[in-house]
């Protein structure tokens, strides 16, 4: 009983923790699909989720869950700025040029958080973030179940703001044919700023939860990158729900990975995945439904 309980402590586990590693790459699955753009920012966007969050609880004393929306706002309109003046001008010449733009803007935010912030290792601790739920013998953290929730709401709003509003289907078009959604009248370059912006959003969230359920430092931003592009890989470019359910897979493979092999290979299978996907099928299983 005691072995089996173990397994599906993991397995459940895995699970709620991948709804964390979704929202965690939906940003920058949205970027590729619709900007063609390989962010290679995106890690160090999720570390500056996670220092909002403790920086948040420090300096208010307010849980960081009641600040994700203000989170998600801040790196929504730091971000929209940094697409402008940054990215943009250099997306029109060598499809290089924007990713070692990205490339820079990380080096660039990962020594200044090292300067800033020191190299120790913090984490956002609250009540809830070392508990343990336990139910018919089996254990998993809160934070996974925390995380679990907030990630497949947000995922799902975003969904909706795709699928039902305006702004998603000026999205979509820009995604589909740029030059066609601009000759019919849409702000493509706004369309592409908001969705960039989203994508910052969505990482300072998930880079909050990120920081309630492990501990980090200014250099984790790589490992977060790589972790989201497996689950981008294997879900498909802009595909929302197969980044969701990507995300889901990613993490019951690392749970049971960390189980069999030892918690420090949990990246190591991420990494796996990730070559694997792109040698067998580069397109993800779950192909784009831009």
């Amino acid at each position: 009983m005691g072995g089996s309980a173990v397994i599906a402590g993991n397995v459940i586990s895995g699970l709620l923790l991948g709804g964390m590693f979704a929202l965690c790459a939906l940003g920058l699955s949205l970027v590729l699909g619709v900007l063609r753009l390989v962010n290679l920012a995106h890690g160090v966007f999720l570390v500056v989720g996670a220092y909002a969050g403790f920086y948040w609880l420090h300096e208010t004393g307010i849980d960081p869950l009641v600040g994700l929306p203000v989170i998600a706002l801040a790196a929504a309109l730091v971000a929209a700025p940094v697409y402008r003046l940054l990215i943009h001008p250099v997306m029109g010449r060598t499809a290089e040029a924007p990713m070692m733009t990205t490339f820079g803007i990380a080096v660039i935010l990962e020594n200044l958080f090292v300067l800033v912030f020191s190299a120790d290792t913090r984490s956002i601790e609250t009540s809830y973030s070392t508990a343990a739920l336990t139910f018919l013998g089996v254990t998993v953290p809160r934070i996974y179940l925390i995380g679990f929730v907030i990630s497949v709401s947000a995922i799902l709003g975003v969904h909706w703001l795709l699928e039902r509003s305006a702004f998603g289907r000026d999205l979509r078009a820009c995604a589909q044919d740029p030059v066609a959604a601009a000759t019919v009248g849409v702000n493509v370059t706004r369309v592409q700023m908001a969705t960039f912006a989203l994508g910052a959003a969505c990482a300072g969230v998930g880079g909050t939860l990120t920081g309630l359920a492990f501990a980090f430092t200014p250099t984790s931003g790589p490992g977060y990158l790589l972790n989201s592009f497996a689950v981008v890989v294997l879900g498909g470019l802009g595909d929302v729900f197969g980044t969701l359910i990507a995300g889901i897979a990613i993490g019951m493979l690392q749970s049971l990975g960390g189980m069999v092999f030892g918690d420090g290979y949990r990246d190591l299978v991420a990494l796996v995945i990730f070559l694997l996907v792109l040698v067998v099928r580069p397109q993800g299983l779950a192909p784009s439904r831009r």
